[in-house]
């Protein structure tokens, strides 16, 4: 949803090297305008291939030290675990949501959750957001119905700025 990915078969999967990571066009002015309505912007990202072998984590890490240097986040929780009945953060647990939300005092009743797999959404669901689905057109299944599925990150940022202005007018 902010970088590009490689799809294969109709399954999305991370870029392998820093080399290859590439911050989408828009996602950038999409998240400036979140930021300069008062957003509170938070990545919350699983990444199973740390844990199986698959990826360093120092590569994980420097592309999300290229993310904060060329975004306005103000957080990126990570989940190295793999799936399982063990895992607390794995999505769609919500718990790297609900971890931010006690760290920074975050209402998530009044937040939104943006993610382009049907994991994203089934956190946002549990934590208690808004869910907006970015459909990429990945053949994998949507477990549950998002509040709002969208082309891309700039068209979700335009729902959420309609959205929360309506819902909250000031």
């Amino acid at each position: 949803m902010l970088n590009r990915v490689v799809v294969r078969n109709g399954k999305p999967y991370p870029p392998e090297t820093i080399e290859e990571f590439e911050i989408l066009p828009g996602v950038a002015e999409a998240l400036r305008a979140l930021s300069r309505a008062g957003f509170l912007l938070i990545v919350a990202t699983n990444q199973p291939d740390v844990a199986s072998g698959k990826q360093r984590r120092e590569v994980v890490e420097a592309m999300h030290t290229k993310l904060r240097a060329e975004l306005p986040l103000d957080d990126i929780k990570v989940c190295y675990e793999l799936d399982g009945p063990t895992s607390t953060c794995y999505k769609p647990k919500p718990g790297m949501l609900l971890e931010a939300s006690r760290e920074r005092e975050i209402d998530l009743t009044r937040s939104y959750m943006v993610g382009d797999r049907w994991r994203d959404v089934g956190a946002g669901r549990r934590a208690g957001c808004v869910t907006i689905f970015i459909d990429r057109g990945y053949t994998e299944p949507l477990v549950e119905t998002p509040d709002e599925t969208c082309a891309d990150l700039t068209q979700a940022a335009d729902f959420i700025l309609k959205h929360s202005s309506a819902v909250n007018p000031s």
